[in-house]
């Protein structure tokens, strides 16, 4: 009897242990998504990987996969070799400290941990930023410089930012985790490349004398906006810098910008090189801060004259109401896209797998004109799709400090957790995983490059934006069911076609409802190429001789003439 009981007692406790195995497994399951954005330590392991792949094969949408190496991002991380100088707003040509004294954390991505503190912008500061602009654009000596002593002043920044490019670079990458070379190479050449653009402009922009009829002189005059209030994302921080503050200059106006609150700290660097460059106390403030406080402070000011955002269009929609409810000020916007990527069966295969992986992997896959669906013909859907798959398995993942690393983390803990949302979407509507599907490594941000086929239009990965490493391949017939499903979407913000055939590319081009097509080529950008969307992928334009328009007023002059010494609508 005492050996039975022993045993019987055994049992219970094994049962016991199970259940509350069990138990726990469960509660950490339906758990993930809270403890993900809470903090690191909870973030999800290869279990996590696990559990999206377990629901995969009960649905059906598992296929075998290859595992990722986690070597890539498990060796010892580059230490950034950069000083974090500025933390504190930029107003009125000094560096100070939130009104409330409050401060935000800036995060490395790689590790999700800090690396400063940076001042907490809210409505009192976005009014101070504001009244030095006011007063800058009012009384200072920048509406008082001609345009050629402004484009100057815009070179000697040009110069600074190329002199200082390396620091500049590794902050970039330090606090957004996108790959060094792509910062440093790409984006950095970039920038001094549309300043010495929008310089050019500044010196160029003058009205037009009007015929009209009887005796009077009319002149049309291009004058300054005013106070331009402009916000950005955290995507492309230094990039959109300068597509927003480049045309503005230009055109003469003040600024009050305020950085996105995950990548402050390139902004501030730069604001500290536009002082040095010789840029008039007050023309140009930032402020750090929160969309919902300091940035809704901006879009609802009475004396801010127009307004720039670029993000998603769900924030794009509130930045509207609030400029249109203040003072209607006029408003250009670049938000989210959906962009097809169009694959015609006479393309080149390899070479438009290359491109199709680039367009949507650079940058993380965090780029708002990603080729987000790929469209491949039938004939040669099979072939481009082992293809896609096999790029995507090659591609390296770690720290983008490191030489040959093609993709680091994602932005934050609240992207990494979406990101891993929408591809657990993807598996349970029955798209197949072909690689992928989960996190790398055991800490930061990493997401393994996920590849979907068998996607269908109804999916949320084919209609949502992403933003993040997770390629959708869709199979299409001929053309007008492709041009009919390309623009089936409230997006429209780029596109890409890929064939060898004139009269597919001309029908295409003009077919498509997007604001850039791209033809047998992607994500080619140039300062004077206009880059915006159709539909709800924003208003205006930016770049090139269009966004000068945004910023600057038309007034019409007219004055009678005594005794004309001919009529200049006469014809000779």
């Amino acid at each position: 009897m005492g050996v039975e009981h022993v045993k019987n007692k055994k049992k219970k406790k094994e049962r016991l242990t199970l259940f509350l195995h069990q138990s726990c497994l469960a509660m950490a399951a339906r758990r993930l998504s809270s403890l993900l954005s809470r903090s690191l330590s909870a973030f999800p392991s290869a279990g996590a990987a696990s559990l999206l792949h377990s629901q995969g094969r009960n649905s059906g949408g598992w296929r075998n996969i290859n595992r990722y190496s986690t070597a890539a991002v498990a060796e010892e991380l580059v230490t950034p070799q950069v000083q974090i100088s500025y933390t504190q707003h930029l107003i009125n040509g000094q560096f100070v400290d939130a009104a409330t004294g409050k401060t935000f954390p800036a995060y490395d991505p790689r590790t999700a941990e800090v690396i400063a503190h940076v001042a907490e912008g809210d409505s009192e500061d976005i009014n101070r930023a504001v009244s030095a602009a006011r007063k800058a654009f009012d009384e200072g000596p920048w509406p008082k410089m001609t345009a050629y002593e402004r484009s100057r002043i815009m070179l000697r920044f040009a110069d600074l930012v190329e002199k200082h490019s390396n620091e500049l670079a590794a902050l970039e990458t330090w606090n957004n985790g996108k790959p060094f070379e792509q910062s440093l190479k790409s984006e950095l050449p970039m920038l001094v490349r549309l300043f010495h653009y929008y310089a050019g402009w500044a010196d160029k922009i003058h009205g037009l004398t009007v015929p009209a009829d009887g005796d009077y002189h009319v002149q049309t005059l291009h004058e300054p906006i005013g106070v331009a209030g402009q916000i950005i994302p955290w995507n492309f921080p230094l990039l959109m810098f300068a597509w927003k503050v480049g045309p503005a200059l230009a055109c003469g106006n003040t600024i009050v910008l305020k950085s996105a609150e995950q990548t402050p700290l390139t902004a501030l660097y730069v604001g500290k090189l536009f002082q040095e460059a010789g840029l008039p106390p007050g023309v140009l403030n930032i402020v750090s801060g929160y969309g919902p406080t300091a940035g809704a402070a901006l879009a609802s000011h009475m004396d801010v004259d127009k307004l720039a955002f670029t993000g998603s269009t769900d924030t794009g929609k509130i930045v509207l109401e609030l400029a249109a409810r203040s003072n209607l000020k006029p408003v250009t916007l670049e938000l989210g896209g959906k962009s097809p990527f169009i694959v015609f069966e006479d393309a080149d295969v390899d070479k438009t797998v290359e491109l199709a992986h680039f367009a949507l992997f650079f940058n993380q896959g965090q780029c708002c004109c990603a080729g987000s669906r790929t469209f491949v013909h039938e004939r040669i859907y099979d072939e481009f799709l082992e293809k896609a798959r096999a790029r995507a398995l090659r591609r390296v993942v770690g720290d983008p400090f490191k030489k040959g690393v093609e993709q680091g983390p994602q932005i934050d803990a609240e992207q990494f957790e979406k990101v891993l949302r929408y591809i657990k979407s993807g598996v349970e509507s029955k798209a197949i995983l072909e690689c992928g599907g989960g996190r790398l490594g055991s800490k930061g941000f990493f997401v393994q490059p996920t590849v979907f086929s068998n996607v269908q239009d109804d999916m949320l990965i084919a209609k949502d934006e992403i933003f993040g490493p997770v390629q959708t391949i869709l199979k299409f017939r001929d053309i007008d069911e492709v041009v009919q499903r390309a623009n089936a979407t409230h997006y429209g913000l780029a596109a890409g076609v890929f064939t060898k055939n004139v009269n597919t590319a001309n029908t295409m081009m003009r077919a498509l409802r997007a604001g850039t097509v791209w033809i047998n080529c992607f994500d080619v950008f140039d300062a004077a190429i206009p880059f915006g969307g159709y539909k709800m992928s924003g208003i205006g334009r930016e770049k090139g001789i269009y966004s000068l328009h945004n910023y600057l007023q038309v007034k019409a002059v007219v004055s009678p003439l005594k005794n004309p010494a001919c009529n200049i609508n006469s014809t000779y």
